[in-house]
């Protein structure tokens, strides 16, 4: 939908006094740190899903540019991610 639907829709809903509802996406109530170690963890669970798409390939495309792109994905290195721990900050490291 179009901002010019949208505003169209707008105006005949209150043209015909019918309740406007509005929704908005939930904020993300997710500090820094959490929001990091999710992050991360979405990484290593995406790449062990590629390494899974890369062996069940068949072996005629092994060779294929799919292939070489999954596994750069899966040789990348995530080990010095992991080992990152955010600050919580304010002194409560």
């Amino acid at each position: 939908m179009t901002g010019a639907e949208r505003q169209a829709r707008y105006r005949a809903a209150r043209a015909a006094e019918k309740p406007v509802t509005r929704t908005r996406r939930p904020m993300d109530r997710r500090g820094r740190a959490q929001r990091w170690i999710d992050a991360r963890d979405g990484l290593v669970a995406a790449q062990a899903e590629y390494a899974e798409w890369l062996e069940a390939l068949p072996d005629n495309q092994q060779d294929s540019a799919l292939a070489e792109t999954l596994r750069a994905i899966v040789d990348l290195d995530l080990s010095e991610l992991l080992a990152i721990e955010p600050p919580r900050g304010f002194g409560r490291d």
